[in-house]
């Protein structure tokens, strides 16, 4: 694994290992002992992989798993757009390393090819003292990202796919890393801790899957049905539903057809 020049240039760093139970438990281990970045830190395998909601993910070897640490990024109430910043970075490096493929972004944080899983995105926070007596504390933020590269696991309850199946011009795991480290680097030079989120939040829309369409939305106690019309300036969901505009702040989009007992909520 190599980051690319662009990253390079702009001093970040890469801590390679073969094998880690996750990279964002590495991350925050790092971070706990005095890391602050720029750093990725990419494994070829992971034992405990993590994934949203501290859900399993699955990491055999030959896919990419990666985890990058940034801090001095702004105010830690900005943190959680970092997941769009990293989705945008994500859909350059995977369209310029591919070339090819249908791509897209499942709210808030899967990486699609041809309307099945091919990653996500987890983003934690941690928040450090910093010794001053005027601000005590201060947000290291860590970006997980995962890649089906290689392989795609066949037993979960959702259709997910590798870019193998792009045939023999699929990328492998490092080509599609040294892109995405680039790609990060520059969309987070437009975000600007904020400042640029709008730009970002137009192109991710550019790679929403469902946008314009019905979708379902598992929340904590309820699913909701709704048109997905857009996500707002704080990156939260909007739907138009039968009682009006509802705005999402967390859950899990559910595209294809409804289920025929599903007990939807509208």
């Amino acid at each position: 694994m190599e980051i690319g020049s662009t990253a390079r240039a702009h001093g970040v760093r890469l801590l390679a290992l073969d094998e880690v139970d996750s990279t964002n438990s590495e991350a925050r281990r790092l971070i706990e002992g005095g890391e602050r970045g720029p750093l990725w830190v990419v494994a070829a395998r992971q034992t405990k992989g993590r994934g949203r909601m501290g859900r399993e993910w699955l990491s055999p070897a030959g896919n990419l798993h990666a985890s990058f640490i940034i801090s001095d990024f702004g105010e830690t109430l900005v943190a959680p757009q970092l997941g769009f910043v990293a989705g945008v970075a994500a859909m350059r490096a995977l369209v310029s390393a591919a070339g090819r493929g249908r791509f897209g972004l499942k709210w808030p944080n899967d990486l699609m090819l041809d309307g099945a899983k091919l990653g996500g995105i987890l983003l934690e926070n941690v928040i450090v003292p910093t010794g001053d007596a005027r601000a005590p504390a201060a947000s290291v933020a860590i970006i997980g990202i995962g890649v089906n590269c290689a392989n795609a696991p066949d037993d979960l309850p959702y259709e997910a796919r590798a870019l193998a199946a792009l045939g023999a011009e699929a990328p492998s795991a490092a080509t599609v890393f040294a892109h995405l480290s680039d790609a990060l680097v520059e969309t987070l030079e437009i975000w600007r801790g904020g400042a640029g989120f709008a730009q970002l939040r137009e192109e991710w829309l550019t790679y929403a899957s469902g946008l314009g369409a019905d979708i379902r939305v598992a929340l904590a106690r309820e699913t909701v049905e709704g048109r997905f019309e857009t996500i707002d300036s704080s990156g939260r969901l909007v739907l138009a539903t039968s009682d009006g505009a509802r705005v999402v702040e967390a859950g899990d989009v559910l595209l294809g057809p409804r289920p025929i007992a599903a007990g939807i909520a509208r």
